[in-house]
């Protein structure tokens, strides 16, 4: 009897401690888990088809690794929203932390308590305002305005026999670098060329459905309109649509950024003939990727500050073997 009683007082504590630690463990997603590694990924805004290319591939990439457990948060292209949630994987503490800011000014702040709370913090191709992050992997984005603004300059050269024309420019969000440095190298060429005129340009925040009123805006207000620049394919896309409509989409040369491989990004707009040019950036998380492997796995790694990821154009005469050689990332 009495050695009955000691078995069952065994089998007792047993179970009191495996309750005990399933009670106290942390939950999934957190760092310690039996993925063994946490990384969060704060993405700026979900719904732009290069977010999700970016998400996409991001997943891909980690699923290698069996001891790495990836989180990726929504801010839904609201600042506020992606504050919270930073503060709230800044309590996670996880092993790398990612974060694609949505604006320059609002995340500096709270991306700063995350490398004073010792998180390695990965800036994402959008720049803030102080350098609050381990790394930053990015691509120059004033470049590829640049690249925009010689290829429209070509083209109106071509079409016209001088420089000259009439442009409408679709603004991302003002509050994002990389909206100012896609207009800013636009503006280092077309300042040298006073016959192509800005004729109009409005704020579409990124999207295709806010740049189809914007465009139907400028073509009602202008007769003439030669190029279409948009910070985004998404936005150009847009603006085509609302041309079309109007039955003006074959006067206009679109133009758009990112390049993003699919049956509805970029690179596929230029081979249906919708874009008539788009500049790709990179997705930027391969290298995040490989960065990540090594800053959890390589005790004596130290990432540089930057990492400049390299850009190109995308024309039709190179669109189906760019969408081949992106498709296959």
């Amino acid at each position: 009897m009495k050695n009955w009683m000691r078995v069952m007082a065994v089998l007792l504590v047993g179970v009191v401690a495996v309750a005990l630690g399933v009670g106290c463990g942390r939950k999934m997603g957190e760092k310690g888990t039996k993925a063994g590694h946490l990384v969060i990924f704060s993405q700026c805004n979900n719904a732009e088809p290069y977010r999700a290319a970016q998400n996409g591939m991001l997943k891909k990439l980690m699923a290698a690794h069996e001891d790495i457990e990836l989180v990726i948060t929504d801010a839904q292209a609201d600042s506020a929203k992606q504050i919270s949630q930073i503060e709230t994987a800044i309590k996670q503490k996880p092993d790398v932390l990612i974060v694609a800011p949505m604006e320059r000014v609002p995340l500096t702040e709270v991306m700063g308590r995350a490398v004073a709370a010792g998180i390695p913090t990965i800036c994402l191709e959008r720049d803030i305002v102080q350098p609050n992050y381990t790394t930053f992997v990015r691509c120059d984005n004033r470049k590829i305005g640049r690249m925009a603004g010689q290829y429209i300059v070509d083209h109106l050269t071509k079409k016209y026999g001088a420089p000259r024309g009439k442009l409408v420019e679709l603004w991302g969000n003002k509050g994002v670098q990389a909206a100012q440095d896609r207009h800013d190298g636009l503006h280092d060429v077309l300042a040298k060329h006073k016959g192509i005129k800005v004729v109009h340009d409005a704020v579409a925040n990124w999207f295709q459905d806010q740049a189809m009123p914007r465009m139907t805006e400028a073509l009602t207000a202008n007769p003439q309109i030669d190029v279409l620049y948009a910070h985004n394919d998404p936005m150009a896309i847009g603006a085509y649509l609302a041309a079309k409509e109007k039955k003006r989409e074959k006067d206009i040369l679109f133009v758009g950024v990112d390049a993003v491989a699919g049956p509805a990004g970029g690179i596929k707009k230029v081979m249906d003939g919708a874009l008539g040019v788009t500049f790709y950036y990179p997705l930027c998380v391969d290298k995040a990727a490989l960065l990540i492997d090594k800053m959890i796995h390589d005790e004596s790694f130290v990432p540089e500050k930057e990492y400049m990821m390299e850009s190109a154009v995308v024309s039709p005469a190179n669109a189906a073997e760019m969408y081949e050689k992106y498709s296959s990332e």
